[in-house]
């Protein structure tokens, strides 16, 4: 951790936040400057929290992974490489913060309770959401880019005027940074004081552009320019994450206005299942940032400190092979869906064309059975 200086009693780094190093190395909680000091409470429990939130995420990445290779998901968003920037910043918030996921914050539906048949629910298109984000204080995953962040800051003006201490988080992409939506939603955020975490996964590429050529400002430098409060933080470093997670956590709660945090991180997987990261970025790059794992750096401290007994370490295997056997056995439940009811929840009121779109789709589908039904009568004859 280097290059700090404060402005305006606030925190600025040039670097990112840095604690936990690549080998495993802690650093001294004296070198930290003196706004996060009181955030840090490196305790092995918390390590090993921290640890198992991020084991279980990863198995669950591999296992939906998997499925829809064997098809049985439409399409899934990896999030391998990612797993200290969503469970650092989660662990940070009140469980009744609301939290506005974009579609790759599998970290964040586990913590919430996410059920793994629920998880699946949209990726298989079962629903458009398969759990119910009031009960959960969590939102639907938001494809669209950027979409959900003027939702997320409304929401936010929104518990500013019920008067509560409730703060509301939006996690999004590098790429979405380049979005209209974004951009007015930290206006926005911004001109209301309105109680908003931006939390910012720079993993280096909106899909295959390069972070270099998306942007000539880094995002949290540019988030100052519209008049909020930001930080950098090592995405990979989880303990990092945490501490300045609570430190701007605690200021928007106190009433300081909306932040931004970006946690520069890597996506050591696809964009998406229907991607290919080998056309545009070469092995050297993903090698170099393999040994930037967010969890084997944890793995190393636990070693180097002994937190982590083999007993434990057994049963974290087997709870991650509980929760991969859960997601298999819950995504062969579904069954066949019907999309009939989709033109149901389109609109608020049902109009002539949703009509005849829902009387055309329902042509459609029968028409694959008087198609079998044919054939069999044919093979009969």
């Amino acid at each position: 951790m280097e290059h700090f200086a404060h402005v305006g009693g606030q925190l600025r780094s040039t670097e990112p936040v840095g604690l936990l190093a690549p080998d495993g190395g802690l650093s001294e909680t004296t070198d930290w400057p003196p706004d996060l000091v009181p955030h840090l409470d490196v305790t092995p429990e918390l390590v090993r929290d921290l640890y198992r939130w991020m084991r279980l995420t990863r198995r669950l990445d591999s296992e939906a992974f998997a499925l829809q290779r064997h098809g049985e998901l439409g399409l899934w968003a990896p999030s391998l490489g990612q797993e200290a920037a969503q469970v650092g910043s989660m662990t940070a918030l009140r469980a009744t913060d609301q939290v506005f996921p974009s579609y790759r914050e599998h970290a964040a539906c586990l913590l919430r309770g996410v059920t793994p048949a629920q998880m699946l629910e949209q990726w298989r298109g079962v629903s458009g959401c398969g759990w119910d984000p009031a009960e959960l204080h969590l939102n639907s995953y938001s494809v669209v880019l950027g979409a959900h962040l003027p939702h997320a800051t409304g929401y936010a003006m929104g518990v500013q005027r019920d008067g509560s201490d409730e703060v509301v988080a939006a996690y999004f992409g590098d790429g979405a940074s380049s979005q209209g939506d974004a951009n007015e939603a930290f206006n926005w955020a911004a001109a209301c004081g309105a109680p908003v975490l931006f939390f910012c996964q720079n993993n280096q590429y909106a899909i295959s552009t390069p972070t270099r050529l998306q942007m000539r400002t880094p995002v949290h430098q540019r988030a100052r320019g519209f008049g909020l409060e930001s930080f950098l933080v090592d995405g990979n470093d989880v303990l990092a994450v945490h501490a300045v997670t609570k430190l701007a956590v605690g200021q928007i709660r106190s009433g300081a206005g909306p932040a931004l945090i970006e946690a520069v991180t890597y996506r050591m997987g696809a964009h998406t299942s229907s991607d290919d990261p080998t056309r545009y970025r070469d092995q050297a790059e993903s090698d170099a940032w393999k040994l930037r794992d967010p969890i084997a750096r944890v793995e190393k401290l636990l070693d180097a400190r002994g937190w982590g007994s083999p007993q434990w370490r057994a049963e974290l295997d087997e709870e991650c092979d509980r929760l991969g056997a859960e997601l298999r056995d819950a995504c062969q439940s579904f069954g066949n869906v019907e999309l009939g009811g989709m033109f149901d929840t389109v609109l608020g009121r049902r109009t002539d064309l949703l009509s005849a779109q829902k009387a055309e789709y329902a042509d459609f589908v029968a028409s694959f059975d008087r198609v079998d039904g044919a054939a069999e009568a044919e093979g009969v004859a």
